[in-house]
């Protein structure tokens, strides 16, 4: 069953009506159900399918492709391996001309296609010549590539200069399941979590499928989470640097980044990221930074008013941060790990810090429980370091709305209906008043919460809170 994907299903049922070739580009990150999701979909029209090895020489790649494209053309008139992968697309394009008659669509599917394109192995020009010569020329052909390494996809394919450019019809990022999609796959896999308890796991798996696949049935969070980050064989314990590996060429430099950010939850500079991960400045920093942007690891935030030169960059990936704060070093054979680490010492900042990263990868729903769906946004942060006018102020959700109204957001992730006392009003009207003085904007500001059920509505609620937005809201 597929779960969720009603998007990416809709564009893929439009090519299925498509009367011309289609040249369909698919990434993401490692895990995320790209895979899955074009097997399950095509699964009537595939006519051949076949994925790259990782970090594999090239002549094993062309003879695992042409070993799977034997299984479908057993009567190919070629028997010997090719020697290149220009003549590996010359027997692709004889299997087509044998389909040439079929009038419903066909789907050639190559997974992790960036992994074929080795250093010397011609891939990318003999896919540029099967294309443009051969492949765009069946009306019924839809050619479906995918690629975790979404930096690759991007630049040689979307964004391609020779051959390829603007050959790509169709193009699907696939982000992580929202709240909503997760549960409707813990409902599917008879998964009985409420969404609190839900929403505490996502802090740890995000919205992976892969991830929640391996949850197991009949257990407590704290069992879950014990089973797959803290046991010998979890499936989580040693995925970090797998996941890095698999997806950039000399890993080390993105992983340095993601170290430094996560020692620093609400972001770093350009200038402090280099500074902390002692990676050198220059074109290669900067790929790094693009490419986990591009794979959805971190994100960029401009502070409000400010420049792009100011911007703050902050990690996403939830599994990242969980892993560098907690798992590494703490696997072992001890028993009841995550026992005590819940309990230690900067637990409900870290839980604090995952719901904000949760707010900010559900800006959809925010914005219709607002009431402004459909006005323009932008969201940024602001920090100010304070002076001897004004304290220091930080704010890590600003949604400043076209129609004069901005909202400062202040995130509270709670086990119990949160309730705003005297000390905490005084922040938000100190964090407003900063705001305003140091923007010298001319909108309305206002107060908005995230909570994880509805505050109690208390004189300090009613006096500072405009909006407020609640847990239950984020899965619809």
């Amino acid at each position: 069953m597929l779960i969720g994907r009603e998007q990416e299903k809709e564009i893929l049922s439009k090519l299925l009506k498509s009367g011309q070739a289609e040249f369909v580009a698919i990434y993401g990150r490692r895990r995320v159900g790209k895979t899955y999701l074009v097997r399950q979909f095509f699964q009537e029209q595939i006519v051949f399918s076949f994925t790259g090895a990782f970090e594999t020489e090239t002549n094993i790649q062309i003879n695992n492709f042409w070993v799977e494209l034997k299984r479908v053309h057993p009567k190919a008139e070629f028997q010997k391996t090719p020697q290149n992968w220009s003549e590996a697309f010359h027997r692709l394009t004889d299997y087509l001309i044998t389909l040439r008659e079929t009038n419903a669509k066909i789907v050639i599917f190559i997974d992790e296609l960036p992994w074929l394109d080795r250093t010397g192995a011609g891939f990318v020009s003999a896919l540029e010549y099967f294309w443009n010569q051969n492949g765009s020329q069946f009306n019924n052909l839809i050619f479906v590539s995918c690629g975790s390494a979404a930096s690759w996809m991007i630049g040689k394919l979307l964004k391609a200069q020779g051959g390829l450019h603007n050959r790509v019809t169709c193009r699907i990022e696939l982000k992580p399941f929202s709240l909503k999609e997760t549960k409707e796959f813990c409902n599917y896999k008879n998964l009985k979590f409420n969404n609190y308890q839900l929403t505490q796991l996502y802090m740890i798996l995000g919205g992976i499928p892969y991830y929640w696949q391996a949850v197991g049935q009949g257990k407590s969070v704290a069992q879950v989470i014990e089973n797959l980050c803290f046991e010998n064989n979890g499936v989580l314990t040693k995925e970090f640097e797998y996941l890095y590996h698999s997806l950039f060429k000399n890993a080390d430099k993105h992983i340095k980044v993601i170290e430094a950010l996560s020692g620093h939850p609400y972001g770093l500079s350009r200038n402090q990221i280099l500074a902390e991960s002692k990676v050198t400045n220059g074109g290669v920093f900067v790929k790094v930074i693009e490419n986990l942007i591009d794979c959805g690891f971190i994100k960029a935030l401009a502070p409000f008013g400010k420049k792009n030169k100011d911007t703050v960059f902050r990690v996403i990936d939830f599994y990242s941060v969980f892993y560098l704060k907690y798992i590494v070093g703490n696997i072992g054979d001890r028993n009841n790990i995550w026992q005590s680490l819940s309990v230690s010492a900067g637990y409900n900042s870290w839980m604090g810090y995952a719901f904000e990263n949760i707010c900010l990868t559900h800006l959809r729903p925010i914005h219709s429980a607002l009431g402004i769906a459909g006005v323009h946004t932008k969201v940024s942060s602001f920090y100010f370091k304070g002076n001897d006018e004004l304290p220091g102020a930080q704010i890590d959700i600003v949604i400043d709305r076209n129609d004069g109204i901005i909202h400062l957001c202040e995130a509270k992730f709670t086990n119990t209906e949160f309730a705003l006392n005297k000390e905490i009003n005084q922040i938000l009207r100190r964090k407003k008043l900063v705001f305003q003085e140091i923007t010298k904007t001319k909108k309305m500001v206002v107060s908005t919460l995230f909570s994880t059920y509805p505050a109690i509505q208390n004189k300090y609620y009613n006096e500072e809170i405009y909006s407020e937005v609640t847990l239950e809201t984020l899965f619809n």
